[in-house]
C-alpha cells in the first residue's frame, strides 16, 4: 500500500505521538508498503525510508514552545502528488483538517486517530465554556473517517458516548531494549536529584504544560525534605515551574535523548505522573520497562497500564495526604522491589510488534469500510475549510 499520514506533529518534536509513529513507520516500510508523511516543516525529510513532505508552520501566541501547522492547500497538492491508497490523519485539529477535508474530497479511504484529549485541556486554559463547541468539532472532523483509532479503553468508551463513530483501540507498546534497569547510572541520579542520591527520586517525563499538573507535587516536596524530583522535558511553563519549585530539591533536565533519557528512567526510585488528561501515556511503560514502579494520579488511562499494588500505587487526584501515602508506601525496600520487578514483567508484554502489526490491519480494514461506504452513500455536507 501507499499510505499518507498526514500529522500535527512529528521529528525532530519528542511525544508519545512521535514514538508511536515512528514505530510503525518502520514496520510498514518493512512489510513493503510506500509511507509519505505530511507534517510541521521542522527541517526532517525522511524517515526510515518514508518520505517526509513539511508543510509551512506558525508560532501559536499562548504556545511559544513549537510551531504549529495551520490548514493549507498545500495538502491537497501532496495528495494529488503521491496518489496513496489511504490516508491517516493523526490527531485532526489544525494541518489535520485539511487531510480531512481533501481525503473526503478527492475520495481516498480515510482513517483517523484521536491521540491529546483537548477538550479536557480547556480546563487548565480557563476555556471550558468553549468544550461543547470542541466536542462538535471533533465529532464533525472524525465523522469523515471510515475508521477512527484512540489509545485506551477509557478514552474508546468516552468518544463512543460523544457518538464518533468506529472507533477502535490501536495498543500500546515499549522499546524494551531502550527502556531497561541496566541503564542505571550513578552520576545521573547525582545529577537528577540535585546532589541528594539519598533521596528519594521521583522522575516525571513529558511536556511542561498546565494539563500535566505537574505543580501538584509542590505540597510533597514542601512536606518531605528527603525527597528529590526530576523533570525531564520542556514547555510553555517551564519558568512558572521553576517559580514554583525554587527552594525545593527539584531538577529541571530539560530535554533528553537516546542513552541519557533510558539513564534518568533507570536511575529514578519511582516514575511520577500527575495528569488526569492523558489518553494514555506511554511514559508509563517505559518507566516500567525501566524497572520503576509508576505513582499516577487515578484516571481511566492510567488505571488501564497501572495496577494498584502490583506495578504502582495509585493517588486520589489533587489529595496530597493520598500522594504522601503512596510515596511512604513505596519507601518500604520490600515493596519496592515487588512492584519494580512486576512492573519491569508487565512491560516486557508490550512489545511495538504487535501494535505495528495492529496498525497495517487497520489500514487493510479502512480500505474495506470505504469500499462499503461508497455503495449508495449518502453525500456528506462538506467541512467549512477553504480550498
Amino acid at each position: 500500500m501507499k499510505i499518507a499520514i498526514i500529522t500535527e506533529t512529528f521529528l525532530p518534536s519528542t511525544d508519545g505521538v512521535v514514538t508511536r509513529l515512528k514505530e510503525a513507520i518502520k514496520h510498514l516500510q518493512k512489510e513493503n508498503n510506500e509511507v509519505i508523511v505530511i507534517a510541521p516543516d521542522l527541517g526532517v525529510t525522511e524517515y526510515e525510508g518514508a518520505i517526509v513532505e513539511g508543510v509551512k508552520t506558525t508560532r501559536m501566541p499562548f504556545y511559544r514552545s513549537r510551531e504549529f501547522s495551520m490548514p493549507q492547500r498545500k495538502v491537497k497538492d501532496l495528495l494529488m502528488k503521491h496518489e496513496p491508497d489511504l490516508v491517516h490523519v493523526v490527531n485532526p485539529a489544525l494541518v489535520g483538517v485539511s487531510g480531512v477535508y481533501y481525503a473526503s474530497k478527492l475520495g481516498y479511504p480515510l482513517l483517523a486517530s484521536y491521540h491529546t484529549h483537548v477538550p479536557k485541556y480547556l480546563d487548565y486554559y480557563r476555556l471550558y465554556p468553549f468544550k461543547p463547541l470542541v466536542w462538535w468539532y471533533f465529532k464533525k472532523l472524525h465523522s469523515y473517517a471510515d475508521l477512527n483509532l484512540c489509545t485506551s479503553k477509557a478514552i474508546q468508551q468516552e468518544l463512543m458516548e460523544k457518538k464518533i463513530p468506529n472507533v477502535h483501540v490501536w495498543d500500546r507498546g515499549v522499546a524494551i531494549d531502550k527502556y531497561h534497569p541496566d541503564y542505571q547510572d550513578t552520576d545521573m541520579r547525582e545529577r537528577l536529584s540535585g546532589g541528594k542520591p539519598e533521596n528519594t527520586l521521583l522522575v516525571f517525563v513529558g511536556r511542561l504544560a498546565p494539563e500535566k499538573e505537574i505543580h501538584k507535587l509542590k505540597p510533597l516536596l514542601d512536606k518531605r525534605n528527603d525527597i528529590s524530583l526530576a523533570i525531564v522535558g520542556d514547555g510553555p511553563v517551564r519558568d512558572q515551574l521553576e517559580k514554583t519549585f525554587k527552594g525545593t530539591y527539584t531538577t529541571f533536565a530539560g530535554f533528553l535523548h537516546g542513552e541519557e533519557l533510558s539513564q534518568a528512567f533507570a536511575s529514578g526510585d519511582a516514575f511520577i505522573f500527575p495528569s488526569v488528561t492523558e489518553t494514555l501515556g506511554l511514559v508509563i511503560l517505559e518507566a516500567m520497562a525501566s524497572g520503576l514502579p509508576v505513582i499516577a494520579a487515578k484516571s481511566g488511562p492510567t488505571m488501564e497500564q497501572v495496577e494498584d499494588g502490583r506495578t504502582g500505587l495509585l493517588f486520589e487526584n489533587e489529595n496530597t495526604e493520598s500522594l504522601i501515602t503512596a510515596i511512604e508506601k513505596i519507601e518500604d525496600p520490600e515493596l519496592h522491589k515487588r512492584l519494580s520487578e512486576n512492573a519491569k514483567k508487565e512491560a516486557e508484554k508490550f512489545s511495538w510488534q504487535k501494535p505495528s502489526e495492529q496498525i497495517l490491519e487497520f489500514y487493510y480494514q479502512t480500505v474495506r469500510e470505504h469500499q462499503k461506504s461508497q455503495v449508495n452513500a449518502p453525500k456528506k455536507s462538506k467541512l467549512n475549510v477553504s480550498e
